[in-house]
């Protein structure tokens, strides 16, 4: 049973691509064996060589469940950010809580002064130390390894992080014009930063969230479309995704909104590759069926399944459907019986989407 990375590449290649009947990929998480003997450390600017350590050793220990679990996690090395580091790039202070993830603190009073700022120059900001980081991990790994994408927000996202939300949402509707403005240099700045990040480190990547492999593309957090109006996704959300998933080859979402509303846009998405919505069961459940195999789909839902054992939203979902499954195990022969079952249901609803 196992694979190897081609072959797992490949298989990514396949499911995203839609050019086969590659309907299920399956990802078993390690709750097993030997731990990361480095603690992660939080995401802050001082413990740039203890982040390192800590990717470094979480690569090394997915290299070697590879050898032995043949699930589709492709190993990859991770630059691990907050949501800030955008934010944080146009001027925004960063807040440090001394146990959580660090956030972007809103900068500006006025839409009219947030729209006005200038772009800035990737490398006279903190985004140029994800550049350092990125290189280091290649050094101490590999120069093809795989790097994964930091945390990206969505342009309009990363403008919402810079104003207060009650006068953001306002504006929205009463100064329309100044939001646009703010969405395009938020664009402008994301495009600067993986125009050279795709040149130093190549297009193969796994995503910010969750980790799946593309080969070309950009993924992004969509997390503020739950509380504003369908036309309003349509007037400062979609013109600007689809702007990067046309620049990139392609684009992979994020959503963990009550974003139900808003599903008939992402039906407009161009090459959407995947679409990881996080949110209640129920909302999951309609999901799947909503979007049946029209995107591939990476549900997470808040009622988790037994260890070992399929979602309940599963036995549900249309037989065409593109989904991965995330399954755990508490040791490693539960979690090769799970690859098992995994593997016969991939290739029951492989041959069932052959046959239709």
């Amino acid at each position: 049973m196992y694979k190897s990375l081609v072959e797992r590449k490949n298989k990514w290649l396949r499911f995203l691509g839609d050019v086969s009947n590659e309907r299920t990929m399956y990802l078993i998480e390690a709750d097993w064996g030997t731990k990361n003997t480095v603690a992660r450390p939080l995401p802050w600017p001082g413990l740039v060589d203890e982040r390192i350590e800590w990717a470094y050793e979480s690569y090394n220990m997915q290299m070697e469940q590879m050898e032995w679990l043949p699930d589709d996690r492709i190993p990859y090395l991770s630059p691990y950010t907050g949501t800030q580091i955008f934010a944080e790039a146009f001027g925004c202070k960063v807040h440090y809580p001394s146990n959580d993830m660090p956030f972007a603190i809103p900068m500006f009073g006025s839409i009219s002064k947030a729209a006005s700022i200038n772009v800035p120059n990737v490398h006279d900001t903190p985004l140029s130390s994800l550049f350092e980081i990125g290189r280091r991990l290649r050094q101490k790994a590999g120069p093809d390894d795989i790097l994964q994408l930091p945390d990206v927000q969505s342009p309009l996202d990363i403008a919402a992080l810079m104003l207060n939300k009650e006068e953001f949402y306002v504006a929205m509707l009463e100064e329309p014009q100044a939001v646009h403005e703010m969405v395009l240099k938020t664009k402008m700045l994301l495009t600067a930063f993986f125009d050279e990040w795709f040149n130093e480190f190549g297009t193969n990547c796994i995503a910010h969230f969750p980790s799946y492999y593309m080969e070309g593309g950009i993924t992004l957090s969509e997390d503020e479309v739950g509380a504003f109006s369908p036309n309003m996704f349509n007037e400062f959300v979609l013109g600007a995704i689809n702007d990067l998933s046309d620049r990139y080859g392609g684009i992979g979402i994020h959503c963990c909104a009550d974003s139900e509303h808003q599903w008939e846009n992402f039906n407009k998405v161009k090459n959407l590759r995947l679409l990881n919505l996080c949110n209640k069961y129920d909302l999951i459940e309609r999901s799947i069926i909503f979007f049946g195999n029209t995107i591939a789909q990476w549900p997470m839902a808040d009622r988790l399944p037994p260890p070992g054992q399929n979602p309940a939203w599963l036995s549900t979902c249309p037989a065409d459907a593109r989904v991965v499954l995330t399954y755990k195990a508490s040791d490693r022969i539960a979690a090769l019986e799970t690859a098992k079952r995994a593997e016969e249901l991939a290739w029951k609803r492989n041959t069932a989407a052959a046959s239709n």
